[in-house]
């Protein structure tokens, strides 16, 4: 009977092994791009010294860039002391599998990586600092094509440069050089060359990425600009309508949220929030609400969970806050006691929220009150406490400046 059990424990362990380390797994900004990973069986509490630490690599350099998964392998990228540019390759081990240097990075300000890199197919592409798209194939680190936003495009970088995950939509890459003329555009996946532009209106860049909705009758692409909320038609480029949205320094930090055919936007800095409606199947947009004060999100991104958003605020409103998806109603607002913001993502049930700070909570989602099960601080790294968390198989991967970090969360 005792070799029987022993037997069956070691044959569940192998399956549960094989069926949690998906090798086609591919884990983008923020997941999905919208903050939700879809994990299950996870931790509902943490050790009071938080979860276990499985591995952590403390050579990446300057940066808050995310990490991302695909194909059995971590990527994610700093900016070493010579202000270049480096793409890391990782096993599951935190083992480095290959590095690659590809140009200069951002050093002005908040100096590093900013803009996640996308995974796709065989390939990787992301956009440095500095404005340029680069694509690079994932087992060798070889460079595909590269193609300058700035020169090439006309581009004008924001106030702390590019920071944008370029967005896959089929054989298309889509980026925001910004400017009048080529405001948002597709490039070939394969070869780098233009595919259609869009002059939008004319604003610089923000500080975020684009979405791609689905469901409508047109593929939309959405994103935000300086001074609007754009609406693309993803297959032409044709901007099919302009919302009116900025704050005080014209930057749009939060990517677009999209749920049910309503497309949410928030931002610091005074911007507050506003939920549009989509119309006419994609086609035009009406506003539903908005508020200079509701959530006020700088950097961390929303998450809806039923009927309501959670999220972090900013400087007009510090607080951590939950809010009726429908009409904007604030729910709770807790009082952040930190700098200026914290991400947001969701898994299996909870919330994890990674503070400017540097605590993780894992916060039980409702509406009724701030209900943290459990925290622990992140010591390890440098510079600030910004990039955002991702899951994948039972961990969780947190990146601060040179360090990247492995937690044992399932």
């Amino acid at each position: 009977m005792k070799k029987k059990i022993i037997l069956l424990v070691a044959i569940s362990t192998i399956v549960l092994i094989a069926c949690g380390n998906n090798r086609n797994d591919v884990i983008q900004w923020r997941g999905d791009r919208q903050g939700t990973f879809h994990e299950t069986g996870l931790l509902t509490s943490w050790p009071a010294g938080g979860p276990q630490l499985l591995w952590h690599f403390d050579g990446l350099g300057e940066g808050h860039a995310s990490p991302v998964i695909a194909n059995g392998m971590i990527f994610v990228n700093g900016m070493n002391e010579n202000s270049r540019g480096v793409v890391f390759a990782f096993d599951f081990n935190g083992n480095l599998l290959n590095s690659q240097e590809y140009g200069p990075e951002w050093d002005r300000n908040f100096h590093g990586t900013r803009g996640t890199i996308t995974p796709d197919g065989d390939n990787i592409f992301f956009i440095s600092g500095t404005g340029t798209v680069y694509s690079f194939t994932q087992r060798s680190l070889t460079l595909n094509w590269s193609r300058n936003l700035v020169q090439e495009f006309g581009g004008v970088a924001s106030t702390w440069g590019f920071s944008e995950s370029p967005l896959i939509v089929g054989d298309k890459v889509i980026a925001t050089p910004g400017g009048s003329v080529y405001n948002v555009i597709a490039l070939n996946k394969y070869t780098g060359e233009l595919v259609w532009s869009t002059p939008g209106m004319g604003d610089r860049p923000s500080y975020t990425s684009p979405i791609l909705i689905t469901d409508q009758q047109v593929p939309l692409i959405v994103q935000n600009t300086g001074r609007h909320i754009m609406g693309i038609n993803a297959n032409t480029g044709e901007m099919l309508w302009a919302h009116p949205w900025t704050n005080m320094h014209q930057m749009v930090a939060d990517p677009p949220f999209y749920s049910g055919g309503k497309i949410f936007t928030t931002s610091g800095y005074g911007g507050g929030s506003v939920m549009l409606r989509l119309t006419n199947g994609g086609r035009a947009v009406e506003e539903v609400w908005s508020s200079s004060t509701v959530l006020e999100s700088q950097k961390g991104g929303v998450i809806r969970v039923g009927n309501y958003l959670y999220g972090s605020g900013h400087r007009v409103s510090p607080y951590w806050q939950a809010v009726n998806f429908y009409t904007g109603e604030v729910m709770w607002a807790h009082n952040l006691r930190e700098p200026n913001m914290g991400s947001t993502i969701y898994a299996d049930g909870m919330l994890y929220l990674y503070t400017s700070n540097g605590v993780v909570k894992l916060v039980r989602p409702t509406p009724d009150e701030f209900d943290i099960v459990s925290q622990f601080n992140v010591t390890l790294g440098s510079q600030e406490h910004i990039g955002t968390p991702i899951i994948h198989n039972g961990v969780l991967y947190i990146r601060r400046g040179c360090t990247l970090m492995a937690y044992r969360i399932r």
